[in-house]
């Protein structure tokens, strides 16, 4: 399988284009590449490429996703055949298309039969996850009850081929038209068939695993791969697992959006991560080397000498890691003042402070002089 371009690169826009740019651009490549106009070998699959790009970037919250972990955070979008269809599934030809975008007949105007296969609706759904689990990724199992098409009759609700007729009321187009006489002269209108429910075909004998209804009713666990460094309010697709679709069409697919508890420690900004550590008076004073902890385990870190509170140090590449790079993690420390001493420890607090030719608030008020 050769290996898929860039999205940006596919439409031939920069990671910064706007939304316009993005429609524009793909407007021109669909005119350029759509089957029903260009007949050269590889344009179908240019074509399949190129909606595929756009169904991404068009979508914000989806474009936020590939920007940040490329094809990864497009896991179970596409599935092994590429482009999911769906962003084209509205047009039903070229002219569709120009419809589409200008909003006018173009070269005619085509009407879907109400009787085409059409896909489900999506679903969504959240899941909470652990603060380290978005950090490292993880695949999380859910449960899910589903819609699936019945593996008997393949969604046809006929126990075989040979069980499905034409309906003899609506000749197989799926609806019916009515003329009715008004002050206005003859008036058409065009409705769904009562017989066939707008599938163009009369069930002669029921499936025996589904009944008739084309689909069964399951109870399933899905695995969600969840990409290291996944952000709250990032969506993941899984295909195939959202509604059921009509006339034989393919179910929706699945939107879970992913919501990341806190942690009682690490604060986490972008790609950055902050930590408060507390050290004592003395620590601050004389300097000491401390154990941090961080995302990835315990990181070594020097104090110097004088170190005041509130004081920001930095651990370089301790961040999370993206597909965009790798954050820091800033590490603040406050410095604890004992509440109580021991009398040792009183006394040679006493001792310090006799010792000192000036004091901190001494030098203070010597400033009004």
């Amino acid at each position: 399988m050769a290996e898929k371009r860039d999205y940006y690169e596919v439409l031939g826009v920069s990671k910064s284009a706007t939304q316009d740019e993005i429609k524009k651009a793909y407007r021109k490549l669909a005119m350029k590449y759509h089957p029903d106009r260009n007949k050269e070998p590889g344009a179908e699959e240019k074509f399949k490429e190129i909606n595929e790009a756009y169904e991404v970037l068009s979508d914000e919250q989806k474009r936020k996703t590939y920007d940040q972990f490329g094809f990864a955070g497009m896991d179970g979008a596409f599935g092994q055949g590429g482009f999911s269809g769906q962003g084209f599934s509205d047009f039903g030809g070229f002219e569709d298309i120009f419809s589409s975008f200008f909003g006018g007949s173009g070269f005619g105007s085509s009407r879907r039969a109400s009787n085409a296969p059409r896909p489900g609706q999506d679903r969504y759904i959240q899941i909470r996850v652990d603060f380290m689990d978005a950090i490292m990724g993880k695949t999380e199992t859910i449960p899910l009850e589903v819609d699936e098409q019945c593996d008997h009759c393949k969604g046809t609700g006929a126990e075989s081929p040979s069980d499905i007729t034409t309906c003899s009321r609506c000749n197989g187009n799926g609806y019916i038209v009515t003329s009715q006489q008004s002050l206005f002269g003859m008036v058409q209108q065009q409705s769904v068939c009562p017989d066939c429910r707008g599938t163009g075909k009369r069930v002669t004998r029921k499936c025996r695993k589904c009944g008739g209804m084309g689909y069964e009713h399951k109870r399933i666990k899905v695995d969600v791969k969840i990409p290291a460094g996944i952000q709250s309010g990032q969506q993941l697709r899984i295909r195939g697992k959202g509604e059921r679709g009509t006339n034989g069409g393919p179910n929706g697919d699945l939107y879970v959006e992913i919501i990341v508890k806190s942690h009682p420690t690490f604060k986490r900004e972008g790609n950055n991560i902050n930590i408060t550590v507390p050290i004592s008076s003395l620590d601050a004073t004389l300097g000491c080397k401390i154990d941090v902890p961080t995302v990835y385990g315990d990181c070594e870190l020097t104090i110097p000498e004088g170190t005041q509170p509130n004081t920001r140090f930095v651990l370089r590449g301790k961040g999370v890691k993206t597909r965009n790079g790798q954050g820091d993690q800033y590490v603040e420390v406050t410095v604890e003042i004992p509440k109580k001493l021991s009398r040792k420890e009183k006394e040679l607090y006493e001792q310090l402070r006799s010792g000192q030719s000036e004091s901190a608030f001494d030098r203070f008020k010597n400033a009004f002089k």
